[in-house]
């Protein structure tokens, strides 16, 4: 088995599980037809056949839009989160000018997938499995089984999909050096406990060390208050906390993010209450506001360094 320095050990095997072929047939239920130079790529659903260089790629997950454009393919459409409006913003304003959008991620398009005639589709069996068969009957579809805590493996994994593996392992390894320098540069500094806490439209959540942002705070090195280590929980990516209960959110440092226009006004009222107000970090001032779109809905190489650069700004001394 060919190895990668500096990746985990489950990313290398996802690697190695994708069979690069020149014309053959794919084992898996991809219905649409390939012309061209192929490659086989073994994902959530099966195995299918993708171009070698697919030039037209339709993405379904926020994940998907951050590694297509990370390795510079911008995609011909994208499923939107459902409480956002437009793209991400953190690749500059050219980056996603010209996207069409194609429903939302629980629930895709179809037609309006089909009319952009994609030859490459990429989702995740966790939000859109029960479109798998249709979707494949329009493009080679490759799906990846979860977001968020996976999402190194799912990055390798998409960027074999669209012909840019190499790029790929590059850059995740990019980023883990420059996070493992980060936490040195912090020296002391990386023993605080950083709270994650995001403001939903209906509810709170602080998140564990098993969502994006907490993977890439374990990876900095940072400390996490223990309530937010959710070691009796089964799902370690995020816990949820009423208005009453803000104070189990408190930490050294708090880093607050909101999904949308209504969580962004209940930020508003929770924090503006006494409750949040009586926070050892708000007292002190260490409380900062940071974007939901990197911390939270990005899912990739490029918010994952955007992540690192909050936490220099505001962790280092």
């Amino acid at each position: 088995m060919r190895k990668f320095l500096g990746l985990p050990a489950v990313a290398t095997v996802l690697v190695a599980a994708v069979a690069l072929a020149g014309c053959g047939s794919a084992t898996g239920p991809s219905d649409a037809d390939v012309t061209g130079e192929t490659r086989e790529i073994v994902h959530a659903m099966g195995t299918t056949l993708v171009p070698a260089q697919p030039k037209r790629v339709v993405v379904l997950d926020t994940d998907k839009m951050d590694t297509a454009l990370t390795l510079g393919v911008k995609p011909v459409g994208a499923a939107r989160a459902g409480e956002l409006t437009g793209w991400p913003t953190y690749f500059g304003p050219d980056a996603t000018q010209g996207i069409t959008e194609v429903g939302t991620l629980q629930e895709p398009n179809l037609e309006a997938i089909a009319a952009l005639a994609p030859d490459l589709i990429l989702g995740s069996k966790f939000r859109q499995e029960k479109y798998y068969d249709e979707l494949s009957k329009i493009a080679p579809t490759v799906f990846t089984e979860n977001v968020g805590k996976p999402w190194k493996e799912n990055f390798l994994l998409d960027g074999e999909a669209l012909g840019k593996g190499k790029e790929a392992r590059d850059l995740l390894a990019a980023y883990e050096a420059r996070a493992k320098a980060l936490g040195a540069k912090l020296g002391d500094a990386a023993a605080l406990k950083v709270s994650v806490v995001r403001f939903m439209p209906t509810e709170i959540r602080m998140y564990g060390p098993e969502s994006f942002c907490g993977i890439v705070l374990a990876d900095v090195g940072v400390g996490r208050p223990e309530r937010q280590l959710l070691a009796d929980k089964e799902d370690r990516r995020f816990d949820r906390i009423s208005p009453e209960r803000v104070s189990e959110a408190d930490g050294d440092v708090i880093f607050v993010t909101a999904y949308g226009e209504k969580a962004a006004a209940e930020q508003a009222k929770v924090t503006a209450g006494p409750l949040w107000q009586s926070l050892r970090a708000v007292r002190e001032g260490r409380v900062h506001v940071v974007p939901d779109e990197t911390w939270m809905t990005g899912i990739g190489v490029t918010a994952a360094g955007k992540i690192l650069d909050d936490l220099e700004k505001y962790l280092a001394r």
